[in-house]
This record gives C-alpha cells, sequence and structure tokens, in this order.
C-alpha cells in the first residue's frame, strides 16, 4: 500500500519522483493559471502543529494477545460464534473465515469448526488499528489484511484481531528505535486504522458542522454514498502525473505547483477522516473521506483549516498549499482512492484547457 512514493528509501523515492522532476518533464504541464481565491488570512486556518491530538495518540495501547492453539472445535447446544470466540480466544472473524461461515453465521450442535491458532489481542474502548499495530511492532495493513476487515474499518470493543506471525513474541522488549523501524504510517493505515473502537451496538457519531472540533476518541460515521464528482483542489501546473516513473518509482496521484499559501480547496462533499502532519513524506496532509470507498488526500500543506470529523462542501478552504514534507518547491500532493487504491486524478476532474 503506497503512499506517492512507494517504499524503498521513502526520501529517495520523493525527491527523485517530484522534486527532481522539473516542470515541463512530465507528458502533461498545462500553462499555469493564477488562482483567483480568497486569501483573507482570518480564515485560512491553522498550523499543523496545533491540530487535535491523533486518534492513535489519545488511547495507548498495552501488548496484551494471548496465544490460541490450533484445533478443532465440536459446537455444542446454544453455541453461538460470539460465545465459541471468548471461549477459544479466538476471533469470531477469523473462526468464520476459517470455516466458510457468512452472516447471520448459522452453526448447529456437533458441528466441527476448525480454530486458527495464534496470539490475539482483544480491542478496548477507543482503542484504534494503528494504536494496536504500534503496540506490537506490527504493520497495521497486515494485521488489515489477516482479519479481512473491511469499510467502514471500526473495530468493536472486545473484537479479537489475530496478530501476524512475524510480529515479535514479547514487544514490551523492544526499544524506541526498535518499534519506530517496524511502524510505518500511511494514508491507507489512516483510511483503515484511525477510528477508535466502539462498543458493540454502540453507533458511530454524526460528523460535526463546519469549524467545530472532535476529540480524539470519538468514533465519526462515514458519508453513506457519493456521486463520484471531483474538482481540482487548486489551479497551478502539473509537475508530475499518476503512475509509475520508472526505476520503481511511482506516483499515486498529482503533484501540482502553486505559490506559497494558495487555498487548497476540498475536491468534493465529504467528512475530514484526517488532518495532521504525521507522515513525514507528506508534511501537512488532510484526508477526506466521502463514502463508498471514495477518499481524497492532499500534503505538503503549510497550515491545515480543518479537524478530523468535521464536514466539508466542495470549494471549501481546508488548508493552504506550501512545501512541508519532503519537497523542495511549494506544491500539492493530490490524490483520489477508491477502495483504497490509488486512481488516475485525471480521469475523475473535469478537463482543463
Amino acid at each position: 500500500m503506497g503512499s506517492y512514493m512507494r517504499h524503498i528509501a521513502i526520501l529517495t523515492l520523493v525527491l527523485g519522483a517530484t522534486a527532481c522532476i522539473p516542470p515541463g518533464h512530465d507528458a502533461y504541464a498545462p500553462p499555469p493559471v493564477q488562482p483567483q481565491l480568497p486569501t483573507d488570512p482570518a480564515a485560512l486556518g491553522t498550523a499543523p502543529a496545533q491540530a487535535p491530538v491523533s486518534t492513535w495518540q489519545a488511547a495507548p495501547v498495552t501488548p496484551r494477545a494471548r496465544s490460541v492453539e490450533s484445533g478443532t472445535y465440536i459446537v455444542r447446544p446454544g453455541d453461538t460464534l460470539r460465545g465459541i470466540a471468548n471461549r477459544t480466544g479466538a476471533g469470531s472473524q477469523i473462526i468464520a473465515s476459517a470455516n466458510g461461515l457468512v452472516a447471520p453465521y448459522v452453526i448447529h450442535p456437533g458441528q466441527q469448526l476448525k480454530i486458527i491458532g495464534g496470539r490475539y489481542h482483544t480491542v478496548a474502548s477507543g482503542e484504534t488499528g494503528i494504536a494496536i499495530a504500534r503496540a506490537y511492532g506490527a504493520s497495521w495493513s497486515d494485521i488489515v489484511a489477516l482479519n479481512t476487515l473491511e469499510e467502514p474499518y471500526i473495530l468493536r470493543v472486545g473484537q479479537k484481531l489475530l496478530l501476524p506471525a512475524t510480529a515479535p513474541s514479547d514487544p514490551a522488549n523492544l526499544s524506541i528505535e526498535q518499534r519506530a523501524a517496524a511502524f510505518n504510517l500511511d494514508i491507507d493505515d489512516i483510511v483503515t486504522g484511525s477510528q477508535p473502537a466502539l462498543a458493540d451496538g454502540a453507533a458511530a457519531k454524526e460528523p460535526s458542522d463546519w469549524r467545530k472540533a472532535i476529540t480524539p476518541n470519538t468514533t465519526i460515521a462515514t458519508p453513506a454514498s457519493f456521486s463520484g464528482r471531483f474538482q481540482w483542489p487548486v489551479d497551478g501546473t502539473v509537475l508530475s502525473t499518476f503512475g509509475s516513473k520508472g526505476g520503481g518509482k511511482v506516483n499515486d496521484g498529482l503533484n501540482i505547483a502553486v505559490p506559497k499559501g494558495t487555498p487548497i480547496r476540498a475536491s468534493a462533499d465529504g467528512v475530514v477522516a484526517y488532518s495532521g502532519d504525521e507522515i513525514g513524506v507528506f508534511g501537512g496532509l488532510i484526508l477526506i473521506s466521502h463514502g463508498t470507498g471514495w477518499v481524497t488526500a492532499y500534503g505538503h500543506a503549510d497550515k491545515l483549516n480543518v479537524t478530523r470529523g468535521q464536514k466539508v462542501k466542495a470549494g471549501d478552504i481546508i488548508g493552504l498549499a506550501g512545501e512541508s514534507g519532503y519537497v523542495q518547491e511549494p506544491q500539492l500532493h493530490f490524490e483520489i482512492r477508491k477502495d483504497r487504491k490509488p486512481v488516475d486524478p485525471t480521469i475523475h476532474l473535469p478537463k482543463r484547457g
């Protein structure tokens, strides 16, 4: 799962695929268009350093995984899938997947169920997938795949997550440096693992109105649907287009040259899924969820004008462009993702003259 420069040597890749690609050297570089947007400082946001505490920092996770032996469970009268999970220590979704069970997960007395062994973490209130992965020195993307998690990626209190076999057996012995080396945060991790866990049966809260702050431990409902119509977030020259740049370098979006301080506008209606600067490659980064698997990303922002959980409309100013992160000139890195996969933004944006 890539940020816009896939993992080889992240700084080398980014500088090679963006900052070291001069204007006019890509296949598509329209003439610059001067933005005609309001620049009233009072309406243009706050520094990334003032963004609220991230959800994965709000509820620290203590490693407490339980080891479960592989085996077979014989269903008893009155058993439920959840009860079997509690009795064996394995995750109910893992049991269902291993035995070909689908909702509503009907089981029968005498039925033999395969139990997948391994180490399982039981999710506590407010914990996020990213925080769980960090606590065990594991890759969150591996946990997502191993547990076949799907949109909207909201964990439930009491849910048991199977940990990758490659995760350290005793993460408490990891040094700070080892934990940092084992944990890589990218856009897909935030999209799939930044929501705090909900109590079983509880509903996620509706997004807030514009400019109202959301506490980090609040689980936010994502939009139910999206029309699929986007607009350009800024006007400027495209420095680097979507796709392969050769030598294993890939751009997951567009890099658009604009003057520092240019207002960044939401490409479509949605809910802010993230606003911060914790992915060094992107600097100031905003993610907006639009529903049904659509997400847009806005990187290298100098200032952030929104916080997680706020509703935005297409055209709302969400931040100011800059040169934060691994770039050498002011620009916006813009991505459109569908079902976690980056897609070419030019296919979904209005044609430019």
